[in-house]
């Protein structure tokens, strides 16, 4: 242990970097979907297939080996989308950040003023806000859009009778990705009665991923972002902005926030060894 310490250098701290970030992302893009569940079970596979070899199981170590031997293409066939999807991240053009910017303003302005008006008229509404973990499954239950994202988008949504009023709209990238999708409910006993449907279907949603959700209350108009283990209730305009600002913004600087907390550990808070 002391000669592989004496021998450690920068080359094996950029390795560890690079693998803790392939790891860390891999887990984020299944974590919340079906996906995720797979993992789990080849997991126990690979663990039974190490318990028959210290056992000395025969036959049991002979079907999970010859499975095994093959792992590489049943991770390719399974995980296919996430594979797919992280190579579209790592693809991304680099000098998109202005973009991302603008889209981000814009989605901000345009929320804001829907959820406002949406109060106003006591129309409830709950409006998702996808960030590191992908909502897949539950985008699947509702209507897909991929649109633009508008105030008057928002509000056709959630205004009665249209039929996709019942439901959430899930922001994604900053585009409508679907509307009326169905959120599992929170099983929790100490939520305030107070809260209705929508708020303990946003607080069951932070509770399995790391989406912040909008809830605009039907019975009294009231205005609320949901994220895990917090609600904050909006008071004016201007506070919807800033809380908007603050969560997106975690979510377009995750990639960094990984780099930054392993740099610290390593070299400490202010860079010092």
């Amino acid at each position: 242990m002391f000669s592989l310490l004496q021998n450690f250098g920068w080359r094996d701290i950029a390795d560890i970097i690079i693998v803790a970030f392939i790891l860390y992302r891999g887990i984020t893009l299944i974590k919340g979907t079906g996906a995720f569940q797979v993992l789990v079970g080849l997991i126990i596979v690979f663990a039974v297939f190490l318990f028959s070899v210290v056992l000395k199981l025969y036959a049991t170590e002979y079907i999970f080996g010859n499975f095994l031997s093959s792992i590489i293409i049943v991770i390719i066939v399974l995980f296919r989308n996430e594979i797919r999807r992280a190579l579209i991240e790592v693809g991304k053009n680099p000098f998109a950040v202005a973009q991302n910017k603008l889209e981000r303003i814009n989605l901000i302005e345009e929320t804001s003023k829907a959820a406002f008006e949406l109060a106003s008229k006591r129309i409830g509404a709950i409006i998702v806000f996808e960030r590191n973990v992908f909502l897949g499954d539950y985008l699947k239950i509702g209507v897909k859009l991929d649109s633009i994202i508008s105030k008057e988008l928002l509000l056709s949504i959630f205004t009665p009778p249209s039929p996709l009023h019942d439901g959430a709209v899930i922001i994604q990238k900053s585009r409508v990705a679907a509307a009326s999708c169905y959120l599992p409910l929170s099983t929790e006993d100490n939520i305030s009665k107070k809260l209705g449907t929508r708020h303990r279907a946003a607080i069951g949603l932070s509770e399995l991923t790391d989406a912040f959700s909008l809830v605009i209350s039907e019975e009294s108009g009231k205005i609320s972002i949901v994220r895990p283990k917090r609600i904050s209730n909006i008071e004016n305009m201007e506070d919807l902005r800033n809380q908007l600002l603050k969560n997106l913004k975690y979510q377009y600087d995750h990639g960094h926030s990984l780099i930054k907390s392993i740099s610290e550990l390593l070299f400490g808070k202010y860079g010092e060894k």
